[in-house]
């Protein structure tokens, strides 16, 4: 989870995986590049940014590769602690942008849109910041985020309005969005039925806000850190990056 406060669905986290997290496929793909990621960065231990319940960090780990990771939620990793191999990722409680986690890392990684969710410009610019700070020299910082102009007309990939969600308990999830193109910003609402006592229907609701930019505004936040693109992806197959594309895989290098 975000570094920026915990979201308000963090009162739900024995529930997260069930609810809001991305289908196994999309979890299989995302580990498998990171490993790829990781083995092109060379030795070393690899770190996620709000790690949260070990979605994608326990896959990476079973991949033989070292995660370590941050979370501000102690909610969400004890949802990972309970998990089989949960307990052998160290990590660090704190925000995200500023944690002191032990380095240097060969790979920091920050995924599901939890970037996204640091609320301003200057949060963004400050967890680059410090990814970099991180990183040894060639080393990577790999983040995820949809296409701006994407969001705004409702393409496909993008997270569109009254969604319903698949989920791996049966509840029905849906989601809808409302965007401030002014402040470069777009919050998603979430509204969950899930069975209640006696048989009856229990209704949750939360909204999680994010910041979104530009690609090139990723990339000069990379390049005030010292960062440089190496690659950029449609998805997390590896996908090209088309001008069609409405989400997209940022891989950046700290140089030699």
């Amino acid at each position: 989870m975000t570094g920026s406060g915990p979201p308000d669905y963090t009162a739900f986290a024995t529930r997260y995986d069930s609810w809001f997290a991305p289908s196994d496929r999309v979890t299989e793909d995302t580990a498998g590049a990171l490993a790829g990621l990781a083995k092109s960065a060379g030795p070393g231990p690899v770190l996620e940014l709000g790690i949260g319940t070990g979605r994608v960090a326990l896959p990476l780990a079973a991949r033989g590769v070292e995660v370590h990771g941050v979370d501000i939620s102690p909610a969400m990793v004890e949802q990972l602690r309970a998990k089989p191999g949960g307990r052998d990722i160290p990590v660090t409680l704190g925000d995200f942008r500023t944690a002191d986690a032990r380095g240097p890392y060969a790979l920091v990684y920050v995924v599901n849109g939890a970037f996204a969710e640091l609320p301003t410009q200057d949060a963004q610019v400050d967890c680059f910041a410090h990814a970099a700070r991180l990183l040894r020299p060639g080393g990577l910082f790999v983040l995820d985020a949809h296409v701006p102009e994407a969001l705004s007309s409702g393409a496909q990939g993008a997270p569109a309005d009254g969604q319903v969600l698949s989920t791996r308990g049966g509840e029905t999830v849906l989601r809808f969005r409302d965007m401030d193109r002014a402040e470069q910003r777009y919050r998603s609402h979430y509204i969950v039925l899930a069975s209640g006592a006696a048989g009856g229907v229990e209704m949750h609701r939360t909204t999680v806000s994010f910041r979104y930019a530009a690609a090139s505004e990723l990339d000069l936040m990379a390049r005030l850190a010292g960062l440089r693109p190496r690659e950029r992806w449609a998805d997390w197959t590896g996908a090209p990056f088309t001008s069609a594309s409405a989400f997209h895989i940022s891989v950046y290098e700290r140089p030699a």
